[in-house]
């Protein structure tokens, strides 16, 4: 890092400029936006190595989550050396958090699954990202409730992969954008949920 910080002070300062950008961009088309400067935006370069010590010292991606009450919830970006993507959602979530998303299925899921079955939204982000399930119902719930597929799951997370050329093509934020629109149910239904 000694060798390379003005360099990547040159970077990181670039990337807090776009988010800037971003920011101003996206509370324009959402009315319940929450304001996210780039500096409040941005992750931490430091890998947390008392919880992953083989992990390197520095990250090799910037990350940054806008529309962010909490760090759960909001719209993350991830641009990086190997791997580039925008997710939002909650990954494993705290059990009071994810206690709530599960009162928010049973109330109402089909509101979930419609959104998670709409072709555009599909299109975009495939399906929900594969992680840890319960083998059996959660408690509260029976085995063959209706919505038992869900109410299974510890993560409710979405993402799209973008390739180098899409992230340096002169039309990535309209990509992002686009991206952020279409997540947009999804992430409301989830925060609407844990707030409620």
């Amino acid at each position: 890092m000694d060798s390379n910080r003005k360099e990547y002070h040159a970077v990181r300062d670039f990337y807090i400029a776009w988010l800037d950008e971003m920011n101003q961009k996206l509370a324009v088309i959402d009315p319940d936006y929450f304001d996210t400067p780039g500096k409040k935006a941005i992750n931490r370069i430091n890998n947390n190595l008392m919880f992953q010590p083989l992990k390197p010292v520095y990250k090799n991606h910037f990350g940054a989550g806008l529309d962010q009450i909490s760090k759960q919830g909001d719209f993350y970006i991830h641009i990086g050396v190997t791997e580039n993507f925008i997710g939002g959602g909650y990954w494993h979530p705290s059990p009071k958090v994810l206690k709530s998303i599960r009162d928010a299925i049973d109330y109402n899921g089909e509101q979930l699954k419609a959104i998670l079955e709409k072709k555009s939204f599909k299109n975009t982000f495939g399906t929900l990202i594969e992680g840890v399930s319960l083998k059996t119902a959660p408690k509260g719930y029976s085995q063959d409730h209706v919505h038992i597929d869900l109410l299974r799951r510890k993560s409710f997370a979405v993402g799209r992969i973008f390739s180098k050329e899409e992230v340096l093509a002169i039309d990535f934020d309209a990509r992002v954008i686009k991206v952020y629109k279409e997540m947009l149910p999804f992430r409301r239904y989830l925060n609407t949920a844990v707030t409620v």
